[in-house]
This record gives structure tokens, sequence and C-alpha cells, in this order.
């Protein structure tokens, strides 16, 4: 699955083959002008409850999710280096996600003629129609101050709000200069269900992907579609593990091992899940269906 930064057509095309259909475009005068209507509002809605959901996975690693006050079955999504054996038995949580109720990716040139950033929100809650005291209001402004954050020690992040300005980051990163190509990664579910939390059990070893540099993307609440794209200096591997669910659920998912953790905030949950302190133990997680993780294709997996 290599995509040279030219190849616009065929990325589009495999990741509608990866079941990426989360992604959708918003083609002409059908574009940011309908982002303000009541079906785009009730989308973010939708978007906002999958969110909420899924931020208890903490993947702004250097601060606090502000969804961290309990403990949360969705935050069942961290394990370590030890528990990648065949045979393990562990509790995980795989958010599922409409396609039809998800916001739109927008192209660069109409993304761009909308502004993006915390200093603009009274304008862009007027554009969007929402209300100040509305939740798609604080979905907005939390995702603005996430993208405006600082990064933590040694990372560098991005928030994408079009396609082709995330393929630019991951290009920058992964260094298109030296390897021309670089490959998208996600989970894939090999069956259809419903059950969002359950017990799997790695039915195979797990496939190492070797990859120095990697760049993972998560969605984030947005009237259309945002992904949060990070990368850490420190060493990070990545992982294709084959899991199959007490219910006959099959799933092919992508994992990241963070080897270094000690820059990450204490109140990260991984660390209330595992029950370890930063920099004491690796971090692993698994990423849901509509997550990107960015490796260089001269690699072999």
């Amino acid at each position: 699955m290599g995509f040279g930064l030219s190849s616009w057509s065929l990325f589009l095309h495999i990741l509608i083959a990866c079941n990426l259909h989360v992604i959708q475009f918003a083609h002409g005068s059908h574009g940011a002008r309908e982002l303000t209507n009541k079906h785009h509002g009730d989308q973010l809605l939708d978007h906002i409850r999958l969110y909420d959901d899924s931020a208890n996975q903490g993947h702004v690693h250097g601060h606090p999710s502000s969804y961290m006050d309990h403990m949360d079955p969705s935050s069942m999504i961290f394990f370590t280096m030890e528990d990648l054996k065949v045979g393990k038995t562990m509790p995980i949580y795989f958010p599922k996600r409409d396609p039809a109720t998800s916001p739109h990716l927008l192209p660069r040139e109409e993304a761009d003629s909308i502004p993006f950033s915390l200093k603009q929100l009274p304008h862009l809650l007027e554009f969007f129609s929402f209300s100040l005291d509305s939740p798609q209001a604080k979905a907005i402004e939390d995702t603005l101050r996430h993208c405006e954050s600082e990064p933590i020690k040694g990372e560098t992040k991005f928030c994408a709000t079009s396609m082709e300005s995330m393929l630019d980051f991951a290009g920058a990163v992964l260094g298109r200069f030296q390897h021309h190509d670089f490959q998208v990664l996600t989970t894939s579910h090999l069956t259809k269900s419903t059950t969002l939390f359950q017990n799997y059990t790695i039915l195979k070893i797990p496939v190492e992907i070797s990859a120095p540099k990697m760049v993972a993307c998560h969605t984030m609440p947005y009237p259309y579609a945002i992904f949060y794209c990070h990368s850490q200096e420190s060493q990070n591997r990545v992982f294709k593990v084959t899991l199959g669910g007490e219910n006959g659920d099959r799933v092919e998912a992508i994992a990241v091992c963070h080897t270094d953790t000690s820059q990450w905030s204490p109140d990260h949950v991984s660390f209330r899940v595992l029950g370890v302190l930063p920099g004491t133990s690796s971090v692993c997680h698994f990423f849901p269906a509509d997550n990107l993780v960015w490796v260089p294709t001269t690699l072999s997996i």
C-alpha cells in the first residue's frame, strides 16, 4: 500500500479499500456552506459522542485528557510489550463509527478558506451556526485547543484539515526525498459486529512493521474531518495483530508501542489502566479503524 505524494487518486482508492469510508468529500457548492445546516450539526453531535468514548485513549500524550475523571471501558486499549504473544487474552474496546454520520474531509482549497484558530472561535461558531453554550461549540473549542497546544519534548505535531495537508505532513516527517513513497496502515474489522467491548485473544504471532519513523493520525470532533497527526523522536514499534473476539469477531489490528513515556503527563489514562508510572514501562495501544499510521513504503511488512 505505497503512495507517492503525487499518487492522489491511488491513495483515495486504497483508503476506500481499507474501509476508511469515514473520509468523504464535500464538492463544489455543496461543501463548506453545507457544514452550517442542521444535518451537519447532528453529525458533529454523533462524532462528539464517539469521541467522548475514544478520548480516554489519550492520544495527546503530553496533556491530560478532559475526559479522564473516571475509568471507562473505552480506555481499555492499552497493553505492554509483554502482552504481545499468541494466546494472550485481554479486554479491548474498538469504537464502531457509522460513515453516514461522520463529518466530511474537505479538499485543501475549501478547508483553507475556513479559519482554523482558537482566536477565531466566535466567528467559527457563527459560521457553523452553533450557539456558544452548545455541545458542538465545546467540541470545536476543545479540538482547537488540542491542536494549538505545545508539543511535548521530542514530538512533532500537526492538525490536518485536508487530505493534502496530511500527506504533506507525513511526507515531511518520513522523508519523502529519501523514501519517495510512504504507506498508510489501518485496523480492519474482518467481521461485522456491533460489539464495542469484549475479550480478544491474539491468534497469531504479531508481525512487527520495521519503521524507524512513523506518523499517527487520530480523528478529532469537528464539523468536518480533522486529523491530529504527530510523530515522536523516541523509538516506537508498530505491529499488526490478529485478534479473535469471544463472540467470533476477527480484527486485524494496528498497534503502536511507545518505548519511552518519560515525557508523558502523569495523568495519562494509560498509566492508570496499566498501573505504571511515566518512563517505567512501554505503553502500547490499538488504533480504531478510522485512525491512520504512516510509515515509509521502502520498509517491508
